[in-house]
């Protein structure tokens, strides 16, 4: 995130305001979803706040996708003026900029693509290759104050850089990947964008990707066969290093093989290729391989007491505390803490576990949280001193980062309400916001078996729910409720001044807040 300061007239003289941004998926290139800038929304205003406006876009559905999370740049100089503007990307290859105080379309920019679904289904076709875009772009500041450059893959693995305020390219397209891959959100840190791809979408390998936009080079660096799918793409560390959690592929490091593990990967200086800079394997990964219990989330990197911490989790449903000095220490086996099971008691690889992205953030006090997402039943052997009625379906799942005798552990603070399939959290002044996504995850039925298809699973998907939390205790402040009337798959929340948006799969966008 970035602020710099808006001064706006009165009529009694002058005051200085603060925009906020949210420029990349996650909120910042370490991923931890914390939106510090926020003014407006705060655990009293919140209870206010109703819906603003709904904008349907023309983005049309492929397979379980619809829009990315949006991204927000609050202070764009444009032909008609300075505007705060949210980027909104389709998977149907569509970028829109939006005027966030009318909630109107400012500008779309279609990128024209010849993907044809595969007849047979298959790895480049159904739920997990959806084709179109896939990642959510990023944005970063130009050195002319009030101008962003937005920086988006497309279907055919081009790399796009476009105005934010006009959708112009300002640069000719670079090739960045192969066609009809499955890219993960873009991440930019020291002129270089980094992103992940997995499922083998459109033929092409699982591999991890940056570009260096001074060069044009491209590294690359694969986990032979791992795939790496968290939500938010990579997370990044205050040296560069990309980090990712890995699956679908066997822990065999000896062999160059890093599936069902984190990895962290770092860009050579000069040839500016990736390479392997460190990696965790779980102490039972080759357990985890077998059933089908990625490590498929987003980590999130933060700084406590002079170090540099990291936590990550996956299916199985724990979650991991690691140095990034050293995350799995000398044996690359040893995180500093491992919680217990959170939920997944029944090894459910498809609608149990923690998926997305973790989050973190630092209070008044200066204690250091760490949230997650769980879905399905809490552990019968998990407690929080602060928990709200018996979770089903999924939670938010609530950390302090604590030192005891010498170590660092993760202490349980709160449980959250039950939540239809609980989303990465976003904080912002002191208050939590969370959504149940309402999809139908199960990817297979008893008297069928497998059975991981759109035209199943989307008729037994129900509506979103979006909540706001006290972050320190984890009570609910207020709920959309009946509002949002669809669903969505694999995207997430975004906040910036006094502003909350969720999208949904019928391609609409939601724009919560206080009403002036």
């Amino acid at each position: 995130m970035r602020t710099k300061p808006v001064v706006i007239a009165l009529a009694a003289g002058c005051v200085l305001s603060w925009g906020a941004d949210w420029l990349t998926d996650g909120g910042n290139v370490q991923r931890t979803a914390w939106q510090k800038d926020e003014k407006i929304l705060g655990t009293d205003s919140v209870k206010g706040m109703k819906l603003l406006w709904k904008l349907k876009l023309d983005n049309e559905p492929r397979q379980m996708h619809s829009l990315l999370p949006p991204l927000i740049v609050g202070r764009v100089n444009t032909p008609a003026g300075p505007k705060q503007i949210a980027i909104e990307t389709g998977v149907s290859d569509n970028l829109y900029a939006i005027d966030v105080e009318a909630g109107t379309v400012l500008w779309k920019k279609h990128f024209v693509s010849t993907f044809t679904p595969p007849a047979n289904g298959g790895r480049g076709g159904g739920i997990l290759c959806p084709g179109g875009i896939t990642a959510t772009p990023v944005i970063g500041p130009t050195d002319t104050p009030g101008k962003y450059t937005i920086y988006a893959a497309s279907w055919d693995g081009m790399l796009h850089q476009l105005n934010v305020a006009d959708g112009e390219e300002v640069a000719q397209p670079s090739k960045f990947m192969p066609p009809n891959g499955k890219p993960y959100a873009l991440n930019l840190f020291n002129n270089m964008i980094y992103t992940h791809t997995a499922q083998g979408c459109g033929g092409n390998p699982n591999v991890a990707y940056v570009y260096d936009l001074a060069t044009k080079k491209v590294g690359t660096w694969g986990p032979a066969g791992g795939g790496m799918w968290g939500r938010t793409g990579p997370a990044i560390s205050a040296n560069g290093t990309m980090y990712t959690g890995t699956g679908d592929g066997r822990w065999d490091p000896e062999n160059g093989i890093y599936g069902n593990g984190i990895v962290g990967l770092k860009p050579d200086p000069k040839t500016k290729s990736l390479l392997l800079e460190d990696y965790y394997g779980p102490s039972n990964a080759e357990w985890l391989v077998k059933r089908d219990l990625d490590m498929q989330v987003t980590p999130a990197i933060f700084n406590y007491k002079g170090k540099e911490l990291m936590v990550d989790a996956g299916k199985e449903c724990r979650v991991y505390l690691m140095d990034t000095a050293s995350i799995g220490g000398d044996d690359h086996r040893t995180p500093l803490y491992r919680t217990p099971l959170l939920c997944n008691e029944e090894v459910n690889y498809a609608s149990a576990g923690i998926w997305g992205s973790m989050a973190s953030w630092e209070d008044s006090k200066g204690t250091r949280w760490v949230l997650t997402p769980i879905w399905g039943p809490k552990h019968s052997q998990f407690k929080a001193p602060l928990e709200y009625g018996k979770v089903t379906y999924g939670a938010i799942v609530a950390f302090k980062v604590e030192e005891k005798n010498g170590k660092m552990q993760l202490t349980p603070a709160w449980i959250s309400r039950d939540m239809n399939h609980a989303e990465p959290p976003v904080i912002a002044n002191g208050v939590v916001y969370a959504y149940g996504n309402g999809e139908d995850t199960d990817q297979s039925v008893a008297d069928v078996g497998l059975d991981n298809t759109a035209e199943r699973r989307i008729p037994g998907s129900t509506h979103a729910v979006l909540y706001a939390l006290d972050a320190q205790t984890g009570k609910e402040l207020w709920s959309s409720g009946d509002q949002i009337t669809s669903w969505n798959h694999w995207s997430g929340l975004s906040l910036a001044n006094g502003r909350v948006y969720i999208n949904t799969f019928d391609s609409n966008l939601y724009c919560f807040g206080i009403k002036k």
